[in-house]
């Protein structure tokens, strides 16, 4: 990943995790797998990144875990959004709307 990429997904992991939890449960890898899938490969989110991310959040009260059995028969934590996740991931996504506008903004004035 460049550096470039790498800083700016440093600041938008969480909101992106929360994002792809919110369709359901998952677990950590399949998380980076539907990220670099939905994003056409732009994102790649390597381990050393995802589950201090993934910690992060369940700590916060965000996303909350439980063992189960993953499709090729291994244990797995799938990861759930709590009803603060929820909130949280709609006040960043309002944060992103808003971010997006001012920049978009800025790039649309003429010199």
């Amino acid at each position: 990943m460049t550096q470039e990429k790498s800083e700016f997904l440093k600041g938008t992991l969480d909101m992106l995790i929360l994002k792809v939890v919110a369709l359901g449960p998952i677990h950590g890898y399949a998380i980076s797998q539907r990220i670099q899938q939905i994003s056409r490969d732009f994102f790649q989110v390597h381990q050393g990144s995802l589950y201090p991310a993934l910690h992060r959040l369940e700590d916060r009260g965000w996303l909350q875990a439980e063992w189960k059995d993953t499709d090729t028969g291994r244990e797995a934590k799938f990861y759930t959004l709590t009803r603060r996740g929820r909130k949280q991931l709609e006040a960043e996504l309002l944060n992103w709307e808003r971010l997006s506008d001012a920049v978009a903004l800025i790039l649309r004035t003429a010199e």
